[in-house]
């Protein structure tokens, strides 16, 4: 076990820790968690009492650097649903790893004494998880899918409460309290000025129709190989242009360099000498994404729990493709929140074809009332307060100081 603070920050004012948040390795596990660990904050608590129980091989200790919680990483990966027999072997493996992240929590939370331990998803959280249980630490388990990951559904009897993300979620004891958005996210509005500003900031046109579309940092093939095969038929288009953030992993076959590749456009608004058609924009990879929500009229993009929040926090229509082969089906759980509502398409992962996709994006983009709709049915689902709310029921579960006071007492001599 590893640890990025030094053994005085470790021991803190009073020796022991307010919480202990455990999880992460992906930023939607990441994501929520800091957010309530800085709402525990603004409630009163010492950024020092916070303790954040990391991946080892996550992006935590990048993410958590300079924000002045400590950090402590355990071993752990994923276990692959293979019976190849390399997955087999690599998985005996993560098992062993896992029972000795597990050994390592239950010592680390003897250490602290946390009132509270939370656990946000991801193979820290069942090590966390597991060692509040073992020394009856009150647990608060944060979900944010439809549907509850295999770690929380493990120990859910067992947790004082459940922060939520969604109505129907099934867990017992759950609270539902939104799934906490980055506050940049959270800012985002819709306005004719806004998304002008935010159309100029990504270099696009202010007088077409902007679909953005987006897989993840890595892309999604099935998207990608959807949008292209759509900018063919779109080719002649002059009020339309499409915003494609292609992923990383994919990149090499649709960009052509390493930068932003632009095809076709108004000359007035490109100020370059290719000819009026569809304006396509390609890039690897994008940070500025509350610029596009902002200036997307509709956006194409898996279901991801973090994703599903963002548009609903922004308010912006979409067209849901869930990711086939995800866990309990979670994405398309969370896609079914926002078609309930009239704020999203569903387009299954099989019917993700340069077709399928056109027309309905066609649809949508011909019908501005709808449009317009599905945005406010979006944001009808935001949850501004989420981060607070999540943090008062953290605080609602924690046991007193002097409760563990009075164990020690207790067995004194």
């Amino acid at each position: 076990m590893t640890s990025t603070d030094s053994a005085a920050d470790r021991r803190g004012a009073s020796g022991r820790r307010y919480a202990l948040v455990a999880g992460g390795g992906t930023a939607g596990h990441l994501q929520p968690a800091l957010a309530i660990a800085e709402a525990l904050v603004d409630l009163g608590h010492d950024r020092s009492t916070i303790e954040f129980v990391g991946s080892a091989r996550g992006q935590d200790a990048a993410t958590l650097e300079g924000r002045g919680f400590p950090l402590t990483v355990l071993p752990g990966r994923g276990i692959v649903r293979s019976l190849a027999p390399r997955t087999v072997v690599a998985n005996l493996r993560s098992a062993a790893e896992l029972c000795s992240a597990a050994g390592q929590a239950v010592r680390l939370v003897g250490r602290a004494q946390p009132q509270v331990v939370v656990a946000v998803g991801g193979y820290a959280s069942l090590a966390g998880a597991f060692g509040a249980l073992i020394h009856r630490v009150p647990l608060v388990l944060v979900n944010v899918d439809a549907v509850p990951g295999a770690a929380n559904r493990l120990f859910a009897r067992g947790a004082a409460a459940c922060a939520v993300g969604w109505e129907g979620t099934s867990l017992p004891r759950a609270v539902v309290t939104g799934t906490p958005v980055r506050p940049e996210i959270a800012a985002v509005v819709r306005t004719p000025d806004a998304r002008a500003a935010a159309r100029a900031e990504l270099g696009l046109p202010t007088d077409r129709a902007v679909v953005a579309v987006f897989g993840g940092s890595l892309g999604a093939r099935r998207i990608n190989q959807a949008v292209d095969g759509a900018a063919g038929r779109w080719a002649t288009r002059d009020d339309l242009a499409v915003y494609h953030i292609v992923g990383r992993r994919d990149w090499p076959l649709y960009g052509a360099g390493p930068g932003v590749e632009r095809i076709g456009g108004d000359t007035a608004s490109t100020g370059g000498s290719v000819p009026r058609g569809l304006d396509l924009v390609r890039v690897p990879y994008e940070q500025r994404m509350p610029a596009v929500y902002a200036a997307a009229d509709v956006v194409v993009c898996r279901a991801g729990a973090m994703t599903v929040a963002e548009l609903a926090a922004a308010g912006v229509p979409s067209v849901l493709v869930p990711l086939p082969g995800a866990p309990g089906d979670h994405q398309t759980a969370n896609a079914r929140v926002l078609e309930r509502v009239g704020a999203a398409v569903l387009l299954p992962d099989p019917d993700c074809t340069a077709v399928g996709l056109a027309g309905i994006v066609e649809a949508l983009l011909a019908d501005p009332d709808r449009l317009a709709a599905m945005g406010r049915a979006a944001a009808s689902l935001g949850r501004p307060d989420a981060a607070a709310a999540g943090a008062r029921v953290v605080e609602d579960a924690a046991r007193p100081a002097r409760t563990r006071g009075r164990r020690r007492r207790r067995g004194a001599p």
